[in-house]
């Protein structure tokens, strides 16, 4: 399987790009700016993108979707709870506000457990609610792709509307903590001291979860 990280947009995101290498069929994580260099990348590496997924609904980690989808003919994933709020009109007039691209409304929306295919790759939606209604974090192998929440050493804000800290908490412990202490975290901003990081090291060095004593 490929994994492309690139950090995207003004407010420097983490996009991924991933593919089978067999069909080279591949997909992109919450392309959030810079379209046409994910698009070059992607093709760099030899893949055909035929779906973007999102991490969650807020407009820096979806603003890339209207191009991508234009450009690539590629299928919209988000979770049913945060294309509700989202797409209405009132979150394409907050993402307009803020400077960025709304997103067309989802073709596919998701729920806990989905699955997500690309070529002989698939990823597994694991609803992770807390820093949106209707966050989710994508699981392919031994990787998890957190989006905003859990970054390495930290986790993503709770004060926006539809936030929680104590529902983010439950998410971490329930749907990441749970799955293997190896199993590599790929979160959606470069927060940490590095940009990734594994569950052994977050239940280690992460405040978050020793403070809360989730581990």
């Amino acid at each position: 399987m490929i994994i492309k990280q690139l950090t995207v947009g003004f407010m420097e995101v983490f996009c991924y790009i991933l593919g089978c290498e067999e069909t080279h069929m591949g997909l992109l994580i919450d392309p959030a700016g810079d379209e046409e260099r994910i698009l070059e990348t992607a093709g760099d590496l030899g893949l055909t993108i035929e779906s973007v997924v999102n991490t969650h609904g807020h407009p820096d980690h979806s603003c890339g979707n209207s191009k991508i989808k234009e450009q690539a003919g590629a299928k919209i994933y988000v979770h049913a709870e945060d294309d509700r709020v989202f797409n209405s009109p009132e979150g394409g007039a907050m993402a307009i506000q803020m400077g960025f691209t709304p997103s067309p409304p989802a073709d596919v929306l998701l729920n806990d457990g989905d699955i997500i295919p690309f070529g002989h790759s698939e990823l597994t939606v694991l609803h992770t609610p807390g820093h949106s209604p209707g966050g989710i974090c994508l699981s392919v192998e031994n990787n998890l792709f957190t989006g905003d929440t859990l970054f390495v050493g930290a986790v993503g804000r709770t004060d926006l509307p539809g936030g929680s800290l104590e529902t983010m908490l439950k998410s971490i412990k329930e749907k990441i903590l749970s799955l293997p202490d190896d199993t590599i975290i790929w979160p959606g901003h470069n927060y940490g001291g590095s940009p990734t990081s594994t569950i052994a090291q977050e239940k280690k060095h992460n405040i978050y979860i020793t403070d809360f004593e989730l581990a």
